[in-house]
């Protein structure tokens, strides 16, 4: 193939490098355009031959079937394609489980931290809510009421700041 080449290059002319090419005269382009059918043409032959060729390889290499084992062939290799194709599906699937299981065993372990710290955050609160009631009732009698009305009305945080403040204010 590339002799063709080579026979057309020299055939249409080919200038060397750094000449003026054939075809930027007026007269070369008719001229041209024939040597490039005939490098086309004997391009075409050259292919030919190659078909011929691969024929050949094909006629000692290749197994001929019927039509019935040829359709089973074919259905088989269907079925090993889509058996493929399912079973990439699988795994990807199976890892999407996977983490999605792992994300839920972390919400599940961060959930529990969260329960634990909100109990000792009500321990600590129901403590420090008891120490300021004996406090306040044996300083001052008036803070436990005011205590016992906002405990009725508000969160344990606003209670407890109010209550020191009070007790700070009415009996410091």
């Amino acid at each position: 193939m590339a002799a063709q080449r080579e026979r057309s290059a020299v055939a249409s002319g080919a200038a060397a490098p750094g000449s003026p090419s054939p075809s930027s005269s007026s007269g070369a382009a008719p001229a041209a355009s024939g040597e490039r059918w005939s490098a086309a043409i004997g391009n075409l032959g050259e292919l030919g031959t190659n078909v011929d060729a691969l024929q050949k390889l094909l006629g000692r290499k290749a197994v001929f079937v019927d039509d019935d084992i040829f359709s089973k062939a074919s259905h088989a290799a269907d079925q090993a394609r889509t058996i493929k194709v399912l079973d990439q599906r699988v795994q990807s699937l199976e890892r999407e489980l996977d983490a999605a299981i792992s994300a839920a065993a972390r919400a599940r372990t961060e959930k529990r931290q969260a329960e634990a710290a909100q109990r000792t955050a009500e321990l600590r609160a129901q403590e420090v809510t008891k120490e300021l009631e004996n406090t306040a009732s044996m300083h001052c009698p008036v803070s436990t009421k005011h205590f016992q009305e906002l405990n009725a009305v508000f969160n344990h945080d606003y209670i407890l700041q109010e209550c020191l403040s009070y007790t700070w204010r009415s009996c410091g």
